[in-house]
């Protein structure tokens, strides 16, 4: 079984139509398991209503949504040292960890260039 790790900036972008969505959305189908951290679910409601459309679960229906039942730590201190990222994306990368804690088994799917580098440096397939 093939396994990606989308972070919320792909489902974003396939909501609104932009034009990396595409590409990615055809990757994704590639993937037998599509998993996301629950906090994807905050961002993309919040993206849909700061745009002013419909708020759904539509976009994000057929992900499985991952929450850790302990602190990520650990994760979180690998991911920094890795690179810097934001908040929301280091959860993402330190989530992807938690899952698989060999980066090299999992594909990492983000439209964001600094989390993709951090995710590279981490040993994700991206």
């Amino acid at each position: 079984m093939s396994t990606a790790y989308i972070d919320s900036s792909c489902v974003v972008a396939a909501a609104f139509g932009e034009s990396g969505a595409k590409p990615m959305l055809a990757r994704r189908r590639s993937f037998s398991l599509v998993v996301s951290s629950t906090l994807l679910e905050a961002e993309v409601f919040s993206a849909l209503r700061r745009e002013q459309c419909e708020i759904t679960d539509a976009f994000h229906a057929d992900l499985s949504l991952i929450a850790p039942d302990r602190a990520l730590s650990d994760e979180i201190a690998r991911v920094l040292e890795a690179g810097y990222v934001r908040g929301a994306d280091c959860w993402h990368l330190a989530t992807a960890l938690y899952l698989s804690p060999d980066p090299s088994a999992l594909t990492f799917l983000t439209l964001d260039l600094a989390q993709r580098n951090v995710a590279k440096a981490l040993g994700f397939q991206t």
